[in-house]
């Protein structure tokens, strides 16, 4: 799976709807993967807002492309 890493921040925080532009996978299913364990934890931004550390969603991109 080749990914264009200019799409994604250096460091930072991103939100799901990039993550979903990059991983192949429903928004449900990242969901039950974070609750099991495959997918990261979020960090909480503020009361409303749900983010994942780039580097972590980086880290789940390159593991899915060793797995295709």
């Amino acid at each position: 799976m080749a990914v264009d890493k200019s799409l994604l921040p250096e460091i930072g925080f991103v939100r799901l709807p990039t993550i979903l532009a990059h991983v192949p996978v429903s928004r449900s299913l990242w969901w039950e993967g974070v609750r099991t364990g495959r997918f990261p934890k979020p960090v909480k931004l503020a009361p409303r807002v749900t983010a994942w550390r780039v580097e972590d969603v980086r880290s789940v991109i390159l593991t899915l492309g060793r797995k295709t």
